[in-house]
């Protein structure tokens, strides 16, 4: 059930989020303002989207090469316990039989 909420909310932020675009679209075609003056604002506004978007994915390509890092020691750690303990299993049962 977590996972239906989790996915309707994404999709009601996502029509609020176009919702938004669109009426400030709407907004800036409908002002007393210059066409030289809209197309320099959008593309302003354009610049700094694509600017944020890159910074964006840059700071989750960053998350993510860590989460790697931390998985691969923790399966590094993990590994070598797994394997004295097998060994350690081994000798037991080799002492015991």
């Amino acid at each position: 059930m977590s996972r239906e909420h989790d996915g309707h909310a994404s999709v009601v932020f996502m029509a609020f989020l176009m919702g938004a675009v669109t009426g400030a679209a709407v907004a800036l075609l409908w002002t007393p303002s210059t066409g030289v003056q809209n197309r320099r604002l959008l593309n302003e506004k354009a610049r700094e989207g694509r600017e944020r978007a890159t910074n964006a994915a840059q700071r989750g390509r960053e998350f993510v090469q860590r989460q790697r890092e931390q998985l691969t020691a923790a399966a590094d750690r993990g590994g070598g316990g797994f394997e004295r303990a097998v060994e350690g299993s081994v000798e037991a049962v080799e002492e015991h039989g």
